[in-house]
């Protein structure tokens, strides 16, 4: 963890098999970690938002399976994995667009399945909890790796412009497209950062220029439609957002926004570019076309705070997610290096599809 980081707590914590979430809904004004206690609070404290950014959703989902199945087992290990499935399939519909989520419950899932002929339940279960904690300690190790890559698009005096959060807020440590910010300003590079607001939830507002200004870093917040002001006016040389899936072909979908950020970042000439680790990769999904987009409540959009601003009874579309086409993007920042296109070809090429099968054996 770097030296300016200290003062952002965990978003999430596992200890002594207890699970707790950082409430972001509450933040930057209140600072309320809530311990998890049923399988059923997870699944609300990622719809709620409570808990988001895809990695950190992943994290939280894996955890989140344990303390749905952590009383059965009693029951036989056929007995037991049909009731991990079930549970798993109960939290992957908590928010549908972040590939993260589904990634790390399937993960959890293979495990039981790989060791069912020769564990006991009891042991199945420890070794869900230690799969659990390696998708967590993997991910500090991923955002890492990502901002060791993307800190050489980083120069000084550059202006820097981010959608959404995507710190450490949205992952278990640095963030994706905000780690390469993390190592430069650790680096001494001078630089400044633009934060969308990211209507209507503020994420930008209220997670990203909170924990970059809580880091020392130089961060200016912008309201979403001001972004074509700052770029006509050559403030911004360089974009770097996160994302919650990459489709096969390069298609990225992000927070609502991100696609109109891509489209103005093309016309005034800036790199766009996209950082996200290899479990946000999915290989599977072919294009964007194919990505669920996730449609919330009307209210997030009819009321700014806690005040009402739209007249009652109107009709309103609330979709989470835009999806940027692969021609907008100028590369992709992962753990393994910067992804350039054709998509197509580098991702399959870069990422090979495994098995998904644990390769963990029976320790007793």
């Amino acid at each position: 963890m770097i030296k300016q980081h200290q003062k952002l707590p965990p978003t999430i914590r596992w200890e002594n098999h207890e699970l707790f979430l950082l409430n972001q809904t509450k933040l930057p004004l209140e600072i309320i970690e809530e311990k998890q206690e049923t399988i059923e609070q997870v699944w609300d404290s990622i719809k709620q938002l409570k808990v988001r950014g895809a990695p950190a959703i992943g994290i939280a989902g894996a955890y989140g399976l344990l303390l749905g199945i952590r009383h059965n087992t009693n029951l036989a290990p056929q007995s037991f994995l049909e009731e991990l499935q079930k549970k798993a399939t109960y939290l992957d519909r908590a928010r549908p667009t972040a590939v993260n989520l589904h990634w790390a419950l399937t993960r959890m899932v293979n495990v039981a399945k790989h060791l069912i002929t020769e564990c006991n339940t009891p042991l199945i279960y420890d070794h869900l909890v230690q799969e659990a904690e390696k998708i967590h300690q993997e991910d500090r190790q991923l955002c890492r790796k990502i901002g060791e890559h993307g800190v050489s698009l980083i120069q000084e005096g550059m202006g820097i412009l981010t959608h959404c959060n995507a710190g450490a807020l949205a992952t278990s440590e640095l963030g994706t497209a905000l780690a390469p910010m993390y190592l430069a300003h650790q680096q001494d590079i001078s630089f400044r950062v633009y934060a969308d607001e990211t209507r209507p939830l503020l994420q930008g507002a209220r997670l990203t220029s909170w924990e970059l200004q809580q880091a020392g870093i130089d961060v200016t917040l912008i309201c979403d439609n001001m972004a074509s002001h700052l770029m006509s006016q050559k403030l911004v040389d360089l974009i770097i957002v996160g994302t919650d899936r990459v489709a096969a072909n390069g298609d990225v979908a992000n927070k609502i926004g991100t696609l109109g950020v891509a489209i103005l970042a093309k016309y005034f000439n800036i790199p766009f570019y996209v950082a996200c680790p290899s479990s946000t990769i999915d290989l599977e999904t072919a294009t964007g076309k194919e990505i669920t987009i996730e449609e919330r409540e009307a209210e997030e959009v009819t009321h700014f705070g806690m005040r009402k601003t739209a007249p009652e009874e109107m009709n309103v579309r609330n979709p989470a997610f835009d999806v940027t086409p692969h021609h907008l993007v100028s590369g992709l920042i992962t753990e393994k290096g910067i992804i350039p296109a054709p998509y197509q070809v580098n991702l399959k090429k870069t990422f090979l599809k495994e098995s998904g099968l644990s390769r963990s054996r029976c320790v007793k």
